[in-house]
C-alpha cells in the first residue's frame, strides 16, 4: 500500500512539475506519528528522505533504522535546550529560526559527522501562532549560518497559512521565491526551497520550490498530531 501512494506521489510530482514547467522537486516523506515499520516500509520502496516534528520521537527512530542509511530532517520548532541533541541525530534542521539555535547547533555538531545541513525557516505571513523569522531577518541568520564550518546553509523553508483561496498561499510561495533569490545572490551555494505539502504542493511547485514535505498522501490520515 505504501510502495503503491509513493509511487502515486512522485507519478504527482513530475506531473504538477511538467505544468509548472519547473524542475521535479526533492520528496520528503512527513513521518511524525508514523511508526518505524512504516518508514521502513517506505523505505523499500526507494524512499531517502524523511521529515519529523519532534526530535525524541526521531532519536527512537532513527536508531531503530540506523542500518538503511537514511536521510532526516528536522522540520518542526526546535527549542534550544534540544539543539544539542537534534544536532547529533538529523542531516537537516529546515526550521532554524534565531541565531541561538544557530551557535547551538554549531556548537553541538559531532566532528566525525558531515557539516549539518541548514534552512532558514521564514514566517512569510507573519502569523502570530507560527514560529519562523521575519523575512527582514533572513540575511543576517544566512550570515551567521554561513561563519559556521559545522553547519552547511542551504537555503529556505516555509509554511504559509492554510487559506482556502489558492491564490492567497500563491502569494505567500511567491513572496518565498523572491526570497530564495535575494538569498541565492548572496550565497550561491544555496539550493534548497522546502515548501509546498499535501493538500498544495502543485502551487508551490508553480512558483519554484524545489523540496514538497508530504505525509497524509503517502501514510494517510493521521491519527494524532
Amino acid at each position: 500500500m505504501l510502495a503503491q501512494r509513493l509511487s502515486a506521489t512522485l507519478q504527482s510530482l513530475e506531473n504538477a512539475a511538467q505544468a509548472g514547467q519547473r524542475p521535479v522537486p526533492r520528496l520528503l516523506a512527513v513521518s511524525k506519528t508514523q511508526s518505524a515499520t512504516a518508514v521502513a516500509e517506505l523505505a523499500a520502496a526507494s524512499q531517502r528522505a524523511f521529515g519529523e516534528n519532534y526530535v525524541q520521537e526521531a532519536q527512537a527512530k532513527v536508531q531503530a533504522l540506523a542500518t538503511l542509511g537514511l536521510e532526516w530532517h528536522l522540520i518542526g520548532h526546535l527549542q534550544s535546550n534540544k539543539a544539542d541533541l537534534a544536532a547529533g541525530i538529523f542531516d537537516w534542521v529546515q526550521s532554524v529560526d534565531r541565531m541561538k539555535l544557530v551557535a547551538a547547533l554549531a556548537r553541538a555538531r559531532p566532528a566525525q559527522l558531515p557539516p549539518l545541513n541548514v534552512l532558514i525557516q521564514v514566517n512569510i505571513d507573519d502569523e502570530a501562532s507560527k514560529h519562523g523569522c521575519r523575512p527582514a531577518q533572513v540575511t543576517e541568520l544566512a550570515a551567521a549560518i554561513a561563519a559556521e564550518p559545522r553547519l552547511l546553509l542551504r537555503g529556505l523553508m516555509a509554511i504559509p497559512a492554510p487559506d482556502p483561496d489558492l491564490e492567497v498561499r500563491r502569494a505567500a510561495y511567491r513572496a518565498m521565491a523572491a526570497l530564495f533569490q535575494t538569498l541565492f545572490a548572496q550565497h550561491p551555494q544555496v539550493d534548497t526551497l522546502s515548501m509546498g505539502m499535501s493538500d498544495d504542493f502543485p502551487l508551490a511547485i508553480a512558483e519554484g520550490a524545489t523540496m514538497v514535505r508530504i505525509g497524509t498522501a503517502l501514510f494517510g490520515p493521521r491519527s494524532r498530531e
